[in-house]
């Protein structure tokens, strides 16, 4: 029996990598420094892991950026708008990730989507009929000799084929299955350098085997490995799947050619029964996936160890590892030093994890069982007190409390009046830029530096800034700004009861965008206003509506750690009570237009089609409803969704029942708005004009042309017009500019519509 993991945080313990590649960007450093910080953050992740006693360590889950870009731009999948850039090719790279504006030219990035159920994005790879699938890249080589000379025997990492076609856009007439051949022979250049390089194994990552799997998926998936395997001589090669099960494909996989079979025991419903029923081959490897790599608590050892004990494998068959990459968890505990130990004793963060695999290997080859025994003491007591009162308020729930009446048609007839909005109005998502002075505003007064006075000043300043640069330009529905928040998700936990917070508990979204997950601890309860004061302060600065902004319970849920005590559903619906309060108070103090946003309303959805509607939206649309339920028709609701994949959901969307929501769609070519169109959905909608992940800055023309594309699918009276998203990770400069020409596009299309008549 042996230990490894799937893959380990990249970022830094302390963002290390997210700051040198912000100074980069900043030309504050050159690639030469950035790479010496690459370089170090690898050694001591391999340092990290190899002490801790594993026995099989990855090498090629570092990145920049996003790990499926890199496996596309090893494999020269670049479209012809970056190379046309003549950039260097780490800026060529970032150009892909984040767009280019300068000297060489304009462009936009990569269409960015959630990383299957994840909160992580990754780079959707661009495949054109002009692409020469080959390999040309270095890096995944470079890092296995990089760690070969540290001493390190690693397992070079690579998103495999399947998986990289299953999550690619294709731009031309070409379909996945054209590019089979040329893929087979660059993945099997692949293997035959690294096994001229030395490595032992070789690991192809395949999460999209997970989802359903039809005759034709099946076939292309076929189609790529039997060759592929066919022509890796002594290398092994490992198929690692995380996130669900193989149901559909499991007797196919374990009769292929593979020398290991990655499965996660703790997302994967069925995957026990699968091991247990059909077996597992003697001649193969099971990666077993025990513990979890998505959240942070303890596991029972108890528990994991009858899993072990009951697999159909020898133990030399098996080695244990997490149920996907640690890239989804924190560092380190040891970062916490203000925690308190009776927190910290139930969490597992990534080095944490890795105590717990060389501890159930331990246990199970019976050479230590001290280990054991704390842990059936830690789960032997409960962990937190009930709060009775508010499980005997969802207990007490009635159907009626998650319908809001009149009908939305009426409402938003009721609306119209009330607000007397132009056509395409315009608004933001909620954010402005949190500068450097916003932030030290924050860490001086959570410092105690200041006093509560002078803080709230210093953001009642930053909001009349900004108001008064809303009405400048003339947006019609403003925003107070948000400078209050640190992250939508932490902000609203540390007002709620329920939630325990962390320092350095930092875990990467997209790029060098990270997050600090709040924990749900217990039972969930509102005891006081979160947002009222700021809002009402806004809204006293200027007789244009100002949004209520707030952060819906299926997206606190989903950007939490959440408990592993109580199901998803009866935790959801606590926080929507708690929001719903929060709602009822915005609209008793005058905020007519409350913005609820459910950006990760996508992003646990079950990963199988059969299980979308009784595992998930069964439970996750009536929870948003029930926010908004008791709300008057003159009160208007608003939602927000962020680069996801909502085209299969429309109806569920739908069925939310706000009055308008926004989403991005800028990097999605607004394919969105077919389906919209198709599936005459009833909500007003604000797809993105523009793409803020970006720092490019749009044009009057392109905004407006956008704003056209928009009108020629959906009817004008249901169109708002605003960003893809917030606006807190860009500078001060470039949303000014940006806003300013969304405005003014706005107008000028305005114009063109009185004289055509409409």
């Amino acid at each position: 029996m042996k230990t490894t993991v799937v893959g380990y945080p990249r970022i830094g313990a302390h963002r290390e990598l997210k700051f040198a590649v912000q100074k980069y960007f900043k030309h504050e450093i050159d690639a030469t420094t950035l790479d010496e910080t690459a370089r170090e953050l690898r050694r001591v992740n391999w340092q990290s892991l190899t002490e801790a006693g594993l026995d099989q360590i990855p090498s090629g889950d570092f990145s920049y950026f996003d790990t499926t870009l890199d496996t596309a731009n090893l494999l020269n999948i670049v479209p012809q708008r970056y190379r046309d850039l003549n950039l260097a090719p780490l800026d060529e790279y970032f150009a892909q990730a984040r767009g280019y504006q300068g000297p060489k030219g304009d462009v936009t990035a990569l269409s960015m989507k959630k990383w299957f159920n994840t909160n992580y994005h990754y780079l959707v790879p661009e495949f054109e009929d002009t692409t020469d699938i080959k390999l040309v890249g270095t890096k995944l080589f470079d890092e296995f000799k990089e760690a070969k000379a540290q001493g390190y025997q690693t397992r070079p990492t690579i998103v495999g084929p399947y998986t990289l076609l299953k999550l690619a856009a294709f731009n031309g007439t070409k379909t996945a299955a054209d590019y089979v051949p040329e893929l087979v022979t660059a993945y099997t250049d692949v293997l035959s350098q690294l096994a001229e390089l030395g490595a032992d194994w070789v690991q192809l990552d395949e999460p999209a085997l997970v989802k359903d799997q039809s005759v034709a998926d099946l076939a292309l998936f076929q189609a790529l490995y039997t060759p592929l395997l066919a022509a890796k001589k002594l290398l092994k090669v490992l198929l690692q799947t995380y996130f669900g099960d193989l149901r559909d494909s499991y007797e196919a996989i374990v009769n292929q050619a593979f020398d290991g079979i990655g499965l996660d025991f703790v997302e994967g419903a069925q995957t026990d029964k699968l091991v247990k029923t059909n077996g597992f081959p003697a001649d193969k490897v099971l990666f077993a996936g025990v513990i979890n790599g998505k959240n942070i608590w303890r596991a029972n050892y108890d528990e994991k160890l009858a899993l072990i004990k009951s697999l159909p494998v020898k133990d030399d068959q098996l080695i244990l590892t997490t149920s996907c990459s640690l890239l989804h968890v924190p560092y380190t505990v040891a970062n916490e030093p203000k925690l308190a130990q009776h927190y910290k004793r139930y969490l597992a963060f990534a080095a944490e994890k890795l105590t717990e695999l060389t501890d159930l290997k331990a246990i199970a080859t019976a050479t230590n069982q001290a280990e054991l025994q704390a842990n059936q003491q830690l789960f032997a007591t409960p962990r937190y007190q009930e709060n009775e009162a508010i499980t005997k308020q969802v207990a007490a729930l009635k159907p009626s409390d998650f319908n809001r009446e009149p009908d939305r048609a009426t409402r938003l007839k009721i609306q119209a009046d009330e607000f007397n909005l132009p056509v395409l109005p315009t608004t933001t998502i909620g954010s402005f830029p949190q500068t450097r002075e916003v932030r030290q505003n924050r860490a001086k007064f959570k410092r105690g530096e200041i006093t509560r006075e002078q803080y709230d000043a210093f953001n009642k300043h930053e909001i009349k800034q900004w108001i008064e640069f809303q009405e400048k330009i003339g947006l019609d529905v403003l925003v107070h700004g948000e400078f209050e928040r640190n992250d939508m998700v932490e902000y609203f936990g540390e007002k709620l009861d329920g939630f325990i917070f962390t320092q350095n508990a930092w875990v990467q979204s997209y790029g060098t965008r990270c997050v600090k997950p709040p924990i749900i601890w217990g039972d969930v309860a509102r005891t006081q206003p979160i947002t009222v004061a700021e809002s009402v302060y806004a809204q006293s600065l200027t007789d244009k509506p100002v949004k209520g902004m707030l952060t819906g319970p299926v997206t606190i849920l989903n950007w939490s750690f959440t408990r592993e005590d109580l199901s998803p559903q009866e935790s959801t619906y606590q926080i929507a009570l708690a929001i719903q309060a929060e709602v009822l108070d915005l609209e008793r103090h005058g905020i007519k237009i409350i913005q609820i946003d459910e950006a990760a309303l996508r992003e646990n959805l079950p990963l199988r089609k059969t299980d979308w509607y009784p595992r998930y939206l069964d439970w996750a649309i009536p929870a948003f409803r029930l926010v908004h339920s008791k709300v008057q028709p003159t009160t208007q609701i608003h939602t927000h969704m962020c680069y996801s994949e909502f085209g299969d959901i429309i109806e569920a969307i739908d069925a939310m029942d706000a009055d308008v929501i926004s989403f991005e769609a800028s990097r999605a070519d607004l394919t969105l708005l077919d389906t919209l169109q198709e599936d005459h959905f009833q909500t007003h909608v604000g797809p993105g004009v523009y793409d803020i992940h970006s720092p490019r800055v749009p044009s009057e023309e392109e905004v407006a042309t956008t704003i056209h594309k928009i009108l020629a699918k959906l009817p004008l009276d249901n169109v708002w017009i605003n960003p893809d998203c917030g606006l807190k990770t860009r500078g001060t400069t470039e949303t000014v500019a940006s806003l300013e020409n969304v405005v003014a596009a706005t107008k000028q299309v305005r114009g063109e519509l009185v004289h055509e008549g409409r």
